[in-house]
């Protein structure tokens, strides 16, 4: 008899923190909570209840107060609730002290992404450095989980390296942690090899990165047919996909969908995905997609452009691409604003509009990247003999053909050419 085992959704309250001592950063508000609750849905949960706490400065054991701690009790048990997740980060201690004086498991919104992550990676390098970030926010947070780890019954919060890899000893655990480590350097040096393929074949990157649900994945698809995973969630997408993307006027460059950044990523996270983040930082051009159709734009900006600076992703050239701009008309309609307020960024070097789900805007963005294609390339003017037509073949696959003529003498060409490739051409 074949049994249909549903599985059931966790069932959360959140909580966030207003202090005046903590930085912006730190405090929870009314957009980051909406966005933990988009999270929640995410992970596969449903908000059942929120809870704001304004103080000077966290609580040292319970971070929200004793008197706040029993409101949230006092929901919990209303709603049926059986989590309460954070927008803020909490110590361990307070994690403990907190899960104990409610009843049910406490997480914070860094146990919450990690959760997602796990359930998002795909390829064998995603899951090895899941299972690293997770391991590492997890170490400090063995002593004391084996009574709360009862209470946690599967779900949000327990996947990855599971309740059996906790149960461990720190011992261990940091013993999985040096084997995840040699495991991602083994992925790096490959990377490192994919890379120098690629420099020797001239060829340009560009890496695509934003603020999660921006539309990365999305844009991949529209211009290359990708054909990856996009939906309307946070994270839809985890792993990075490169493919090469052929320019109306032949020239090709390569492009990398990079995993979404979000207001306050886990550092654990930030440093084990480092090594395919490190496909930006080799890139040629960064293509910073933005939803101008977000309320919260500005700081979605924001966040995505200290990632990149933590991540010493510097010295790019960079181009903003304003995306949804369907969205964003419908909006300044809705308003009756009656004048448009086109979005900018005076910090990048070329800014594009475009809505990569309607397909408007493209061509812009392509006369971008063939403008900047072609100012890291040199223009090259020679007569090449007979014997040396194969050269001909490697201008067309490297560089820009734009002249060719047949002489009793040879072939005369003008083209754009890499750098690398003018001097071995011209010198020959």
């Amino acid at each position: 008899m074949e049994q249909h085992i549903q599985e059931t959704r966790n069932r959360a309250v959140l909580v966030g923190l207003d202090a005046f001592s903590l930085s912006r950063e730190e405090n929870a508000t009314e957009a980051s909570m909406e966005e933990l609750s988009d999270l929640l849905e995410t992970a596969g949960g449903e908000t059942v209840g929120m809870v704001m706490q304004s103080k000077d400065s966290p609580d040292p054991r319970t971070f929200i107060g004793e008197g706040k701690v029993a409101e949230v009790k006092q929901l919990v048990e209303a709603m049926g609730a059986d989590m309460v997740i954070f927008d803020n980060a909490l110590s361990p201690s307070q994690q403990r002290a907190l899960s104990e004086d409610i009843g049910v498991s406490v997480l914070d919104r860094s146990a919450l992404i990690l959760d997602i992550f796990a359930q998002r990676a795909r390829t064998r390098e995603g899951r090895l450095q899941v299972e690293l970030a997770q391991l590492k926010y997890r170490a400090v947070r063995l002593v004391g989980m084996r009574n709360s780890l009862s209470r946690l019954g599967g779900g949000i919060g327990t996947r990855g390296p599971g309740e059996k890899k906790l149960e461990t000893d720190r011992r261990l655990i940091h013993q999985r942690i040096g084997q995840l480590k040699e495991e991602l350097a083994d992925v790096k040096r490959h990377r490192e090899v994919t890379r120098q393929q690629r420099e020797k074949n001239f060829a340009l990157s560009a890496a695509i990165v934003g603020y999660t649900n921006a539309g990365k994945s999305t844009l991949l698809n529209r211009l290359t047919g990708a054909g990856i995973l996009a939906e309307d969630k946070l994270f839809a997408t985890l792993d990075p996909t490169t493919r090469s993307y052929t320019l109306e006027d032949g020239q090709q460059i390569l492009l990398t969908d990079t995993v979404g950044f979000i207001r306050k990523l886990p550092h654990h996270l930030i440093e084990a995905f480092k090594s395919t983040l490190e496909e930006a930082r080799y890139s040629d051009i960064v293509l910073h997609v933005v939803d101008c159709s977000n309320p919260q734009m500005d700081m979605q900006m924001h966040v995505v452009k200290e990632t990149l600076e933590e991540l010493e992703i510097v010295d790019k050239t960079i181009v903003t691409v304003f995306n949804k701009v369907d969205r964003f008309r419908e909006l300044e309609a809705g308003q009756n604003s009656g004048v448009m307020q086109i979005p900018r960024d005076f910090s990048s070097d070329y800014q594009v509009r475009i809505s990569a789900r309607t397909g408007e805007g493209p061509e812009e963005l392509q006369k971008v990247l063939q403008a900047i294609i072609r100012s890291r390339r040199i223009l090259l003017e020679k007569v090449f003999p007979y014997s040396q037509a194969g050269r001909i073949q490697t201008i067309r696959k490297y560089g820009q053909l734009l002249e060719e003529e047949y002489q009793e003498d040879g072939i005369a060409v003008k083209a754009y050419v890499p750098a690398e490739l003018f001097g071995k051409l011209y010198s020959d």
